[in-house]
């Protein structure tokens, strides 16, 4: 039997933009993940990728979907037929549809269910009213997803298996504890570190999304205290907000070195599986 290698990817928004340099690296490598868990933007890049798309293709579809704020809105409005009020909804509990804005964002030939990926998959959300983490690995693929990245007050929670669910960030921002039966675990943690000091009190937004980094953060340190993966990979992206997706070459540059460390680590496993 081959060796197995496992791969989680973080949430951390815009930042999560380097993920697709370190798939690159998987893909420069010829190796692919058995497995493969993510959460928030770590789950939409990742059900990619376990779809069959290659990182070079992901990155072309984030460049012509997020590469300058008008291509945004012209990508939400071509795929959307220019139905605002479908995503938009400025009294309700959110300020946009979950599910209507990544069936709009999301490639279009990604897989209806968990089951259409090739490579197994597990996309993270938190469990509003229990407090706790759920995992979907199986049935409609869109709605985990929208669950997983739903942060409150910007995107709607989501029903799903009778539960009500919000961003799986708050429970599991880096999953690399729910792979198993593999012999070697990846792990990519986009959340950032210390910001520069700013004289401007932060807006009502970029409180809201700054706490949720701040939770983000002290929820992996705390995770790896008790565990932690066979290769960490950090990013040098903390200085990213999390919504500067237009800013996307700039993420992809700075993640540059993890992108060598990443190539390092699956050069040092692939000789070592060869050897055993």
């Amino acid at each position: 039997m081959s060796a197995k290698i496992g791969l989680a990817l973080g949430g951390g928004g815009a930042r999560g933009l380097a993920h697709i340099a370190i798939l690159e690296a998987f893909d420069e490598a010829g190796v692919k993940p058995a497995t493969i868990a993510g959460t928030s933007i770590g789950a939409l890049i990742g059900a990619a990728y376990a779809s069959g798309m290659p990182a070079v293709e992901i990155l072309r579809y984030c460049e012509a979907a997020f590469g300058r704020r008008s291509a945004i809105i012209r990508h939400v409005y071509s795929r959307g037929r220019g139905r605002i009020w479908d995503i938009w909804r400025p009294w309700a509990p959110a300020l946009f549809k979950s599910e209507r804005i990544f069936e709009l964002v999301l490639p279009p030939g990604l897989p209806k269910t968990f089951e259409g990926l090739k490579i197994p998959f597990m996309s993270v959300a938190t469990d509003f009213f229990t407090r706790s983490e759920h995992v979907s690995s199986a049935g409609p693929l869109l709605p985990a997803l929208a669950a997983s990245s739903a942060l409150p007050a910007l995107l709607t929670p989501v029903k799903l298996d009778g539960r009500v669910l919000i961003d799986g960030g708050f429970v599991n921002p880096l999953p690399f504890d729910l792979i198993t039966g593999v012999d070697f675990v990846v792990a990519v943690d986009v959340s950032g570190g210390i910001v520069e000091l700013d004289d401007e009190l932060p807006r009502p937004i970029e409180t809201l999304l700054g706490a949720q980094q701040i939770a983000l953060r002290s929820i992996i340190n705390a995770k790896l205290k008790l565990d932690s993966p066979d290769c960490l990979l950090r990013p040098s992206v903390g200085h990213f907000a999390t919504l500067d997706f237009i800013r996307m070459d700039e993420i992809l540059a700075a993640a540059a070195e993890a992108k060598i460390e990443a190539a390092r680590a699956l050069a040092k496993f692939t000789a070592n599986a060869k050897l055993s």
